[in-house]
């Protein structure tokens, strides 16, 4: 049990329930709200089940260590050129040890940033209104703001044992590549570790429950994406539902399909969604669906009760976890900030050697919620720059309403989540067409292809 010090004095009433103004449970990107609240004087607890895992996630399983791989993954793809001779070869252990080394630094790092508040080491349960037991004591608070993440969802039928059936979790702490591995699912881990392990050398076999990738954006970029994972050598299968996976003695993983068929593969990475942690609820005042349900200030059905992050089963993404949970410190401290609008948060993917990244609303959104657009799709292509970026197949699409108001972007290129910012940017400014026009944008870049985009339209 660690208790880090750090709020003196806390108030306690007449029974001993320990009170503060704000509680925080869950130690991802929680503490961020935790830390201007506390400097702004308010008494702070923040409660984390493993306080080694400060930061959550993103920091530790997810995003960090993932781009990190990609990053590493990318030197050796590049060293592939006709241009470059020898051959690179990825040393997982050290890039294993390097990772271990970043987050433990980052991580105290984090926890010194913390020493304005009190932290918890345990399991926080919302017990009733303003009251949270951990470790067999209650804690009271005025406002209680519930950021506790989400889990790698498993399937039915797949016998996960975080040795050769894996979530993200265990991905990244592997040590040794196999030399062979199927992944179950395409969305942003299925895609990005397919491009990772793939350019590291391994054999991969991509698995769809469905037809396709990618399903919500540009036709084109479907396309597109899927001609690139083929590059790099993946195996992708579309229509392969798995009805059961099981470790085997001596054939490592054997799959089966819903048609009966079966392939036996060294590892399987289970990538088929994640789901909100809602048990932190104990209480029937506060409603749980898919996630915890709040409204647009994610304020949840109980009053000064707050859900952000993944747990709010909105956006599942770590810095807009970052911006609700700054958003609702704000609102508590009464600054009266406005309401995020989760359609400006930037989505992306990073596979290799292009991301796909989009911002705002796309073809897809513009199509189902019935509004009149215009589109301008430019391809990369037309730019020498694209050469030797690996960018051949790329494009961006720039989305405009019928009076000429930014609506959106989507953007398939490299560093696809650096480019769009100017979309993002445009968003929050409410900028017009005719003011895009105006920018003058750096010669060579990609960004002069989503300079073209406003162009032609």
């Amino acid at each position: 049990m660690a208790y880090f010090s750090l709020v003196e004095k806390t108030k306690v009433d007449i029974k001993g329930v320990k009170m503060y103004d704000i509680i925080y449970i869950g130690g991802g990107l929680n503490y961020a709200g935790a830390i201007v609240a506390a400097k702004h004087g308010k008494k702070v607890a923040l409660i984390e089940k493993d306080l080694n895992q400060l930061g959550g996630t993103c920091l530790h399983k997810g995003c960090i260590p993932s781009k990190m791989f990609l990053h590493y993954a990318n030197l050796v793809y590049e060293s592939k050129s006709e241009i470059v001779e020898g051959e690179l070869k990825l040393s997982q252990k050290i890039l294993f040890e390097k990772k271990d080394a970043l987050l433990r630094s980052v991580t105290k790092v984090i926890q010194k940033q913390c020493s304005y508040f009190k932290m918890i080491e345990g399991e926080g349960k919302l017990i009733a209104p303003h009251k949270v037991e951990v470790n067999g004591k209650i804690l009271e608070a005025k406002y209680i703001v519930i950021g506790t993440g989400s889990h790698s969802f498993i399937p039915d039928g797949i016998e996960y044992n975080a040795k050769d059936i894996i979530v993200s979790d265990e991905v990244l702490m592997l040590k040794k590549l196999p030399q062979n591995i199927a992944i179950y699912g395409t969305g942003a881990i299925g895609l990005e570790m397919a491009s990772f392990f793939a350019t590291a050398g391994v054999s991969v076999t991509l698995l769809a429950h469905g037809s396709g990738i990618l399903k919500h954006s540009h036709p084109k970029i479907q396309e597109a994406v899927l001609t690139q994972l083929q590059k790099l050598g993946i195996n992708f299968l579309p229509n392969h539902p798995i009805k059961s996976a099981k470790s085997t003695v001596e054939n490592g993983v054997k799959v089966v399909y819903e048609d009966e068929s079966s392939e036996n593969f060294e590892m399987l990475l289970v990538a088929a969604g994640r789901k909100p942690n809602v048990s932190v609820v104990a209480l029937d005042e506060v409603t749980v669906k898919r996630g915890i349900v709040t409204d647009d200030m994610f304020e949840t059905t109980l009053k000064k009760h707050y859900a952000v992050g993944d747990c709010n089963g909105k956006v599942q993404l770590a810095h807009a976890a970052r911006a609700e949970v700054l958003n609702v410190t704000e609102r508590i401290l009464g600054k009266n900030p406005s309401l995020l609008n989760l359609e400006h948060v930037v989505k992306f993917i990073h596979t290799l050697p292009m991301s796909y990244a989009t911002v705002g609303k796309n073809r897809d959104i513009l199509e189902n919620e019935g509004i009149a657009y215009k589109e301008s799709l430019v391809t990369l292509n037309q730019f020498t720059y694209s050469v030797y970026n690996h960018a051949g197949k790329g494009m961006m699409v720039s989305y405009v309403d019928q009076e000429g108001k930014i609506l959106g972007a989507e953007i398939l290129a490299p560093n696809a989540e650096e480019l769009i910012a100017t979309i993002a940017m445009s968003l929050a400014g409410e900028m017009h067409l005719d003011q895009a026009k105006e920018t003058i944008l750096a010669h060579p870049t990609f960004s002069e292809a989503l300079e073209r985009t406003f162009y032609k339209l």
